[in-house]
């Protein structure tokens, strides 16, 4: 019979859905402290949290920081925690999955001395996970194993299913081998490690399929100086631990033979294997773990000054689940390829991390830390860009290549299958720095997810078939014990054939002694027609019961005749039925090939439209943007230009209203004189005629101690030379006169008088209730350094609430300047003296008071403001 292979569980290239994915699952524990005086400087918060905080001697090397840390992890095992309870927490779910078919890796990490190879191996009394990973898995698949050598794995990892004979003449090949056989799981074990297995413990998976057979593989091995070596190859001499010299070289010796390094492949499936890594079948926990205790004689261990038995290499200890289905009756292993699984669980004990300059490493020791760090190092590197590439959708290449053994665990991470790591830390102070990075390590790796493991596809036979042919089995043992009894058991039963004869009349004795003997004779013939009688009923009955029993078959097979042409009626229509509905079947299926290229045709055009709408979008939102900016510098050029109209316009009536105050001045100047000199004829012509007096000259009047003339008073009393008609008032306006105390004297000729006045210094509601007008007196310092005083008219109104008001109406400016430079009006050769005598008064007056401003309220022209006189030219 051809043996059927089986192969691994593929593993999708890339995960498309992100539900189905896990993140690796990291957990920590605690070691006690070997010695209670200890400085700790790791402390447990919670269930999930350790807190981390530099020791005394650190502070103090760092200028007194002191800085707490907390981690969190999945879960926290402190230090009083056994191994049954960290198996039950993270081992256990990696061994269910494991008879599920789905592959599962668990590593220990941490720095030397952490109690790494104490959680992965335990001690006499407590085993660690890997004795209780073995004991769970044979608790759970004990019953249902099959018999050694029905699963062969291949050179290619991959598993063939040989039939009963082939496996049993596989048997006896080997035992005719001179080769030492495997262990049998019944013999003495070895008291090195038979205390660390536990053979009361009933831990086992809930959900076995009973209706499969099972065979378990073990294989053992470790990754010294980046170099995998097989633990259970069987070598001519003990060529793992050569004997060395002073000057840490292996003696020359004939018998030396060095170990042969294993080569790294990759399967069919894109799964790494070690090649030609001796693989043993095992059907017991006692037998595989003296297979693994085997092993670990061999590996490559050291005492340090940090740790006694320091591992110099990374061990890997596979456990392949190989699991086929039975056939339908229940009996034999079933020769299809695509229904065999095979699943793997690897326990890693990884090397720890150490520092040279506290381990005093020299020689070999030295490269094996160099080579452990760089490997460790590298496991970091690709966990950080594994991260990267996940967190932020990079797609940078992971180094799984820089070390065998992220090269060995690559399926793990890309592929599929369940990840958990247990941190093992050592609290004492002197680990303070490996420790937290060992943390900070840790707390990367929660972030990486792996994709979920699919699960085992169903065979499709009918489940119960084992139990079933079990009851079989039994139910037959048992009727064959009841109809032909059990070997040795005693006098055996009558059949049916001497029960019927005995139920016949017995015979008479036949036995003649007396030749005059009548009884004998009649008796037996008697007897005999008896017999006869019942022989011929029995005959009638028989034949009664055949013909009744031939009308029954007769019956039987017209009712099974008509029955079958039924069901053959039926049978063609369900036919017809059946093609009709493989027809329209055909029919939906061209459809829905014609409507999936129709949707992947439409699914582009729609992905056309959309690179377009999005473009078009983004066309429309540069357009936006750019009308938005372009109105913006429109609006912004607008209320420039508006503000440039405004202070223009602004500017050029404040220049009109000048002017035309200049004009009106003017011409109002002109008026005066003009009404002046029609004064003066009139006199002249009204008044008799007299001696005109003499003029007198503009010397004599500057040495007469007449004072100044007075600017126009804001009183109503006349002034000299009045620009207004309106400033006239009525005889009985009272006034406020408000100077503030700050008012300094000034010594000028012309002084504000202010008839019938109240003088106040500030104004009150009782002064401009008795008054009608208002004067505020207000002093500055002019550009030329001179005092400039301003008068503020106003007019008090009374409010509809009761109180008072001041309108401001005029403004007069009183103010002193230096007569140097000001150029004096020349008298002619001929003056004429009655033109020159009106001349010389409103000339001198003009020339005194050249200054003279009059503010009107709404006028533009605001107090800050003021106007210098044009002067009068002489007509000629």
């Amino acid at each position: 019979m051809k043996a059927a292979r089986a192969r691994t569980p593929r593993r999708p290239r890339k995960a498309t859905n992100p539900t189905q994915k896990d993140p690796v699952g990291v957990y920590c524990r605690v070691r006690p402290l070997s010695r209670a005086d200890q400085e700790c400087c790791i402390e447990v918060i919670n269930g999930t949290t350790v807190q981390i905080h530099p020791p005394e001697g650190y502070r103090v090397f760092r200028n007194g920081e002191y800085r707490e840390t907390q981690y969190s992890f999945k879960e926290v095992f402190g230090t009083l925690v056994v191994q049954k309870e960290l198996f039950d927490v993270v081992a256990k779910p990696l061994v269910e999955d494991l008879i599920r078919g789905k592959n599962g890796l668990l590593f220990t990490y941490g720095v030397t001395g952490s109690g790494k190879t104490h959680t992965m191996t335990g001690s006499p009394g407590d085993g660690g996970l890997l004795p209780r990973c073995l004991a769970m898995i044979f608790n759970s698949i004990g019953p249902f194993q099959a018999k050694r050598f029905v699963f062969k794995l291949d050179d290619k990892n991959g598993v063939e299913v040989q039939s009963e004979v082939e496996a049993l003449l596989e048997r006896q090949r080997r035992e005719a081998l001179p080769t030492p056989k495997t262990p049998a799981g019944k013999r003495q074990l070895d008291p090195e490690f038979a205390e660390m297995i536990d053979a009361q413990d009933p831990c086992r998976a809930e959900e076995v399929d009973e209706d499969n057979v099972y065979g378990v593989f073990v294989s053992y091995i470790e990754i010294y100086n980046n170099y995998i070596y097989d633990l259970l190859e069987e070598a001519p001499c003990d060529s793992i631990k050569p004997k060395w010299n002073n000057c840490n070289t292996p003696v020359r010796n004939g018998d030396f033979v060095p170990p042969q390094s294993k080569i790294l492949r990759e399967d069919q499936n894109h799964n790494m294997y070690v090649t030609g890594c001796t693989e043993v079948e095992v059907k017991s926990t006692e037998e595989a773990f003296e297979v693994f205790w085997r092993g670990q004689k061999k590996r490559r261990i050291a005492n340090t000054q940090l740790n006694r038995e320091s591992s110099r290499s990374h061990s890997v200890f596979i456990i392949k689940l190989a699991q086929a289905p039975l056939d339908a009756d229940g009996d034999n292993v079933l020769q299809e390829k695509e229904q065999i699984t095979l699943s793997q669980l690897s326990l890693v004990d990884l090397a720890g991390s150490e520092r040279t300059n506290r381990t005093k490493a020299e020689g070999n020791r030295l490269r094996e830390a160099g080579n452990i760090n760089q490997s460790l190092m590298t496991l970091r590197t690709c966990i950080e860009v594994l991260r990267e590439n996940q967190l932020y959708g990079t797609n940078k290449m992971v180094p799984y290549r820089d070390s065998k053994l992220t090269h060995l665990f690559k399926n793990y991470f890309d592929g599929e299958g369940k990840v958990r790591m247990i941190v093992c830390v050592n609290p004492k102070a002197e680990d303070y720095e490996e420790s937290l990075q060992v943390m900070r390590f840790a707390e990367m790796t929660q972030e990486v997810e792996v994709a979920r493991p699919l699960d085992r596809p169903l065979c499709g036979l009918t489940p119960g078939r084992r139990l079933r042919n079990q009851a079989f089995r039994e139910e037959l043992s048992r009727k064959l014990e009841l109809r032909g009894g059990p070997v040795g058991a005693g006098p055996e039963e009558p059949s049916a054939a001497e029960l019927f004869f005995q139920s016949f009349p017995p015979l008479p004795p036949c036995e003649l002694l007396d030749i005059n003997d009548d009884q004998t004779l009649p008796k037996l013939i008697e007897a005999l027609e008896q017999r006869h009688k019942m022989r011929q009923m029995l005959t009638e009955e028989f034949a009664k019961n055949v013909l009744a029993f031939k009308t029954m078959l007769q019956e039987f097979d017209s009712s099974v005749a008509s029955k079958e042409n039924y069901i053959q009626g039926k049978l063609a229509e369900k036919e017809k039925t059946i093609s009709g509905q493989k027809t329209e079947l055909e029919r939906l299926e061209k459809k829905i090939k014609t409507l999936e290229y129709k949707i992947e045709i439409l699914e582009k055009t729609a992905t056309i439209y959309e690179e377009d709408k999005r473009n078009l979008q983004q066309e429309l939102e540069s357009k936006s943007q750019k009308l938005q900016r372009q109105a913006s510098d429109k609006r912004r050029l607008e209320a420039r230009l508006q503000g440039m109209v405004a202070e223009t316009s602004l500017k050029w009536e404040k220049e009109c209203e000048r002017r035309v105050a200049a004009k009106q001045l003017e011409m109002q100047n002109k008026l005066w004189v003009k009404d002046e000199k029609l004064k003066q004829l009139k006199a002249i012509v009204t008044e008799p005629r007299a001696e005109r007096p003499e003029r007198p000259s503009r010397e004599r009047e500057r040495e007469k101690p007449l004072p100044r003339s007075v600017s126009p008073s804001p009183a109503p009393s006349t002034p000299v030379a009045p620009l207004r008609a309106r400033r006239s008032r009525s005889a009985g306006e009272r006034w406020v006169d408000h100077r503030p105390p700050s008012h300094v004297p000034t010594e000028t000729l012309l002084q504000p008088r202010v008839p019938r006045a109240i003088t106040v210094g500030a104004p009150s509601e009782r002064a401009l209730a008795r008054c009608d007008r208002y004067l505020l007196t207000h002093q500055e310092l002019a550009s030329d350094g001179e005092i400039q005083t301003k008068l503020i008219k106003g007019d008090v109104f009374k409010t509809r609430g009761g109180g008072q008001a001041v309108q401001f109406t005029d403004i007069e400016t009183l103010k002193q300047e230096s007569p140097t430079g000001r150029k004096r009006r020349s008298s002619p050769p001929n003056p004429d003296p009655a033109g020159d005598a009106a001349d010389s008064e409103w000339t001198d007056v003009e020339t005194r008071c050249s200054v003279a401003v009059e503010m009107r309220a709404g006028s533009a022209l605001g107090p800050g403001f003021q106007h210098h006189a044009q002067p009068k030219r002489r007509k000629p």
